[in-house]
């Protein structure tokens, strides 16, 4: 089959998700009201409450959430068949992430911005707002640990993507300086692309990197380090100096990279070499049911969407109504990513053959972003003609980048729950934002230090982790959508069904996961895991017998 009918089909579901089911939900059910004042405007205070263009806000709840995840998930994912992997990205775009996205920031924006955990006291019950807020900061310390080691690793092996990656940093600043006094965004924006992409052509002739040994240390660990403290400065600055203009550029660089990968496939049209439905599986494969569902979360649903949507991206809302252009669509960039990665994993440009495609793929987790860097350059070759290696290093960088704008929001958002626990247990000391952004970087670095040693690679550690504990999040989060929305008298069902699905799979791939780590004795892994299903199940009871008594309540009323 040639991949450009997979693309053709994937956009147009898509579509149709953006055009008519979100303006369903934003109207229906969420009913948006333009006239609303967001807390960006109620509580403007210039730092983190900043009233933004839907436009830039899109560019940083996108690039925040989309990370490097949906290239890692739907590329390693595809192990078990192209099939079901563009299946669950495509539907989960659009009934499940774009949603959850957009309720997401609903929710917060009518509580003042408040964060997901914090919101839910509201909503639900006080226990549940620390039952709940336990598993986000666990979800924050994967992503970020993990992330510093992935970009520190990228730095390390591509030198070349070092010069563009931190040049993306001083274009930022100086954008975020001059969209303050008033100049145009669209010049900037062009004049931004132009010298990122000037700087990534520079980069593959000024290669950067770190002695092999300093202080005592690594290169992989030093530059573990460097990442951490550039972001604790980075989460302390107001975000409209560099959180919006990074993530917006980062932005526009994802939609070129987009542009360039899905024009590849129409001009070249290449073949599907990968197996529809993988039949020669390793022995040792899990079964794709439930695995696939939390292997592929960003690009399809994911926990995380919901804590940058609460944490940083409803307190710039300018319009309520802005809900649906940044937290949907944003969900379909994602989804497009995710299903460019799937093409560009599955046909020729990787592998000429279904017998070379099962060489790469002969393990599940074999591939994952080397796969897609190697058959997204060679995509673009046989389409564009540019050079592979300049391909390379373009698609090195986005990689980075992505993982660095989600790095430079989570630590803010560990800020954010530190300070909020700061609040609810009046730890003074918690409140102030240096000391709790101290204590974010020092956890973060606790994990890739002391669990990974001078290596620096513990970040990994809880890794395996991450795909159950962030599809359970992500499924908490439409819980407490859909408590309000019973609240309101609204129908719920278009959360409840999402809701109860992702929470099944996540779940049971829980519990499978927990057997494993049993029978390895990894008991860290063992107490994580029974820390997370344990406190899912104590909300999920709080939720039930709060909407009971709601219902209760309600038929007395009558």
């Amino acid at each position: 089959m040639q991949s450009v009918m997979i693309v053709i089909l994937g956009i147009i579901g898509m579509m149709l998700g953006w055009f008519v089911y979100s303006k369903f939900i934003a109207t229906k059910i969420f009913k948006l009201d333009e006239k609303f004042v967001t807390p960006a405007h109620e509580l403007a205070d210039g730092v983190d409450f900043v009233p933004t263009n839907k436009v830039v806000l899109w560019g940083h709840h996108f690039t925040s959430v989309a990370g490097a995840a949906p290239i890692v998930g739907p590329a390693i994912a595809v192990y078990w068949g192209w099939v079901p992997a563009v299946l669950w990205v495509v539907l989960g775009t659009i009934f499940f992430a774009g949603v959850h996205d957009m309720g997401a920031l609903w929710a917060s924006n009518r509580h003042k911005g408040k964060s997901m955990g914090a919101l839910s006291e509201g909503v639900i019950g006080k226990r549940s707002r620390a039952l709940f807020m336990v598993v986000i900061f666990l979800v924050l310390l994967m992503v970020n640990a993990v992330f510093g080691v992935v970009i520190a690793k990228s730095f390390v092996s591509q030198p070349n993507a070092v010069f563009p990656a931190w040049t993306a940093i001083v274009v930022a600043l100086i954008i975020g300086q001059l969209l303050k006094r008033n100049f145009s965004l669209i010049p900037m924006c062009i004049a931004g692309i132009i010298v990122l992409y000037a700087s990534v052509y520079a980069g593959s002739y000024i290669p950067l990197s770190l002695p092999e040994t300093m202080f005592g240390l690594t290169a992989n660990a030093n530059w573990i380090i460097i990442l951490f403290i550039y972001a604790a400065i980075a989460s302390l600055l107001p975000v409209w100096m560099l959180l919006q203009p990074r993530d917006f550029i980062n932005g526009m660089q994802l939609l070129v990279g987009l542009l360039l990968l899905y024009g590849a496939v129409f001009m070249s049209m290449p073949d599907i070499t990968a197996p529809a439905f993988n039949t020669q599986t390793a022995i040792d494969t899990p079964s794709i049911i439930p695995l696939l569902f939390v292997t592929i979360a960003c690009g399809a649903v994911s926990g995380f969407h919901g804590i940058v949507a609460s944490g940083t991206s409803s307190k710039q809302l300018d319009k309520e109504t802005d809900a649906r252009f940044v937290g949907y669509l944003g969900a379909v960039g994602e989804g497009s990513l995710a299903l460019i990665t799937i093409v560009a994993v599955s046909g020729v440009a990787l592998a000429a053959s279904p017998e070379e495609w099962h060489e790469v793929y002969s393990h599940l987790g074999d591939g994952s972003v080397a796969a897609f860097i190697t058959g997204g350059a060679n995509l673009i070759q046989q389409g564009w003609g540019l050079p592979v290696d300049f391909s390379s290093t373009i698609l090195a960088v986005m990689v980075v980048l992505f993982a660095g704008t989600t790095m430079d929001s989570g630590v803010r958002l560990q800020r954010y729950i530190i300070q909020e626990w700061g609040e609810i247990y009046h730890l003074n000391i918690l409140k102030n934002g240096i000391v709790a952004t101290l204590v974010a970087v020092a956890t973060c670095l606790l994990l890739a230090f002391g669990a990974g040693g001078a290596s620096g690679s513990g970040g990994m550690i809880i890794w395996p982790l991450f795909g159950s504990t962030n599809q359970i999040l992500a499924s908490l989060t439409l819980l407490v959508i859909s408590v309000m929305l019973i609240k309101m008298n609204r129908p719920a069902i278009y959360t409840l069904v999402p809701m109860t699905f992702v929470l099944v799979m996540a779940f049971f791939a829980g519990v499978i996961k927990l057997q494993e780590y049993w029978i390895e004795e990894n008991y860290l892994l063992v107490f994580l895991d029974a820390v997370v299903l344990v406190v899912s199940v104590m909300v999920m009871l709080e939720a039930w017998s709060v909407i009971a008594r709601f219902k209760r309540e309600k038929k007395l009323s009558q």
